[in-house]
């Protein structure tokens, strides 16, 4: 269960313990409502909490098309995710809902998705989707339910201390899921409740055997949940039908080396199926190609060789910071990728922009595109979350060299 560091508090001169969740009362007075996506992880959650004592109520969010969801395999939120968590559900004795928030989804993620393509960059839906419907609309749902708190599966630590509630890593490094939860504000995380973030998968599976959950050696899911073969072109060019056109791929020393059907197949740093085959009129002592750019507006793709993507410094917009704003100059931690290690770096603001952030790193990284993120973290303590934003602009040289 998470961790809650004061185990007490004081009401008129008399001491009251807290529950595993942190109330003042016994499980059975306390209402959770447990976001259930039909997975391994979220199912675990409400068996916990439902041993525990704790009045659980089940909800799957079902968020898009059912026809097509229920083809999809491997995907959170999906037909039969959804009938995993009802099974589970049933199995537990607790009630279970199915809330439709398709018309949600598709405003606050999927179109957020097809247009952040079409700009040339690399978005990440399920930040998208953690900050909206998740966070936003299901956590007032659960507020409408007089629920205490709403529960999640993620594998992170909520850690209540004297200055406030903070964010850290999950105990399992390999599992930990901060990165996806860096627009969490302060007044979300008083809600929010994480009781897999002390455990790592093997012993969430090992719970779940103990439970005799059905979902129990069920998959992790891979892909985003409403591309669930990978192709994200695809769905760009069925959300926004005429409005991908074919261009050119040049080499960053201006020679033309082919055409490409779009640049929504393309990202930042991709270096396999570039589609230009043998490489005249490029050096070859470059060793191989990768997309260092992508101009959308010209419907060009840019490649060139590595160290052409180096990189800096970053601009982070709609920056969201957990509780306290860090300090201008400050030495931090940052994640640009959530398979990528945190780096040291620095922060600076934009006195025109508050919710503008320059990151800049100790090292050149390579390979970061607009529309990803970066995660913030303590440098002196590692584990804890800071904050973080969107990457708006990471200058890297073959950007710098085009101008």
């Amino acid at each position: 269960m998470e961790q809650i560091v004061v185990n007490n508090r004081v009401n008129n001169g008399l001491t009251e313990e807290l529950n595993s969740l942190g109330f003042a009362k016994s499980p059975a007075a306390t209402r959770v409502v447990v976001a259930m996506s039909g997975g391994v992880d979220s199912s675990v959650t409400a068996a916990l909490l439902s041993e525990q004592g704790f009045e659980v109520i089940g909800i799957t969010l079902q968020l898009y098309d059912h026809g097509v969801a229920v083809q999809a395999k491997g995907a959170c939120c999906a037909g039969a995710d959804i009938h995993d968590a009802r099974s589970v559900a049933a199995s537990l004795g607790i009630p279970h809902y199915v809330l439709d928030y398709e018309n949600r989804f598709h405003d606050q993620v999927i179109q957020d998705f097809a247009d952040s393509y079409l700009r040339g960059e690399t978005p990440i839906p399920c930040v998208r989707c953690n900050q909206t419907v998740k966070f936003t609309d299901l956590l007032k749902t659960a507020r409408d339910l007089d629920a205490d708190c709403l529960a999640t599966g993620h594998y992170v630590q909520r850690i209540k201390s004297g200055n406030g509630v903070n964010l850290l890593c999950g105990a399992d490094s390999a599992k930990d899921q901060s990165y996806f939860l860096f627009a969490t504000t302060s007044e979300q995380l008083e809600f929010l409740r994480f009781p897999l973030g002390g455990l790592n998968k093997i012993e969430t599976r090992n719970l779940a055997h103990r439970f005799g959950l059905s979902v129990a050696e069920k998959p992790d899911s891979q892909d985003i949940c409403f591309v669930p073969n990978g192709r994200y072109g695809d769905v760009v060019r069925r959300l926004r039908p005429g409005a991908v056109d074919a261009g050119d791929i040049l080499h960053i020393d201006g020679n033309f080396l082919g055409r490409h059907n779009g640049v929504i197949d393309f990202t930042i740093g991709q270096r396999r199926g570039l589609g230009i085959g043998g490489r005249a009129n490029v050096n070859e002592a470059d060793g191989p190609l990768y997309v260092v750019a992508i101009n959308s507006a010209a419907n060009q793709v840019i490649v060139g060789p590595q160290e052409a993507l180096a990189c800096f410094e970053v601009r982070l917009s709609e920056v969201n910071w957990i509780n306290e704003r860090p300090n201008s100059g400050k030495s931090v931690l940052a994640r640009l990728r959530n398979t990528a290690p945190a780096m040291s770096a620095k922060i600076l603001y934009d006195k025109e922009n508050s919710c503008s952030v320059v990151v800049l790193l100790d090292k050149a990284q390579y390979g970061i595109a607009t529309g990803q993120a970066a995660a913030i973290y303590d440098s002196s303590k590692p584990e804890i979350l800071l904050g973080g934003g969107w990457i708006s602009h990471a200058p890297l040289a073959a950007n710098e060299s085009k101008g």
